[in-house]
């Protein structure tokens, strides 16, 4: 890996905020374009650092290449994962980034973060039916569908849930 992943630092959650705001926006995952609510909920790194895990993949040429919020079961940021699960969200690698394994890196620090925790049996997430790449990442690591836990963050939006047993 010619790029390192490590907990962000305080001086990089602006950055963070905007490759996340900024993938989310030119992916096509916010209904409302600009105007979105959620927006400002992918911008706001600080805010996630203070109630999560916020993992960066770092190169030392290109800064920030990609990002991952990681919560256990059951705290503010953890949204399907319940006691005895973690989950990880916002994942994504800046376009540049792609292909250089930087997706599946962060997946597997939140595995192993998962891994950690006392009676976690279970690494959770949800997916947009769009993330296709994602989807293969997922996998090809061992997470399998779990359609009895899709669901609707809004009315208009569904989400589609895998697992990976620990």
């Amino acid at each position: 890996m010619d790029f390192t992943i490590r907990a962000v630092r305080p001086e990089e959650y602006e950055e963070l905020g905007d490759l996340t705001g900024l993938t989310y926006l030119n992916d096509g995952l916010l209904l409302h374009g600009e105007d979105d609510f959620y927006l400002d909920v992918l911008r706001d790194t600080a805010r996630r650092a203070r109630e999560s895990e916020v993992l960066v993949a770092a190169d030392a040429d290109d800064g920030i290449i990609g990002g991952v919020t990681f919560a256990a079961g059951g705290t503010p940021w953890a949204d399907i994962a319940v006691p005895g699960e973690a989950e990880f969200r916002m994942l994504v690698v800046a376009p540049a980034a792609r292909g250089r394994g930087v997706g599946e890196a962060l997946v597997r620090a939140c595995v192993d973060r998962a891994r950690a925790l006392a009676d976690c049996t279970r690494l959770v997430l949800s997916t947009d039916a769009k993330m296709v790449s994602a989807h293969r990442i997922y996998e090809r690591m061992g997470f399998v569908r779990t359609p009895e836990r899709d669901w609707n963050p809004i009315p208009e939006h569904a989400l589609r849930t895998y697992a990976l047993a620990l």
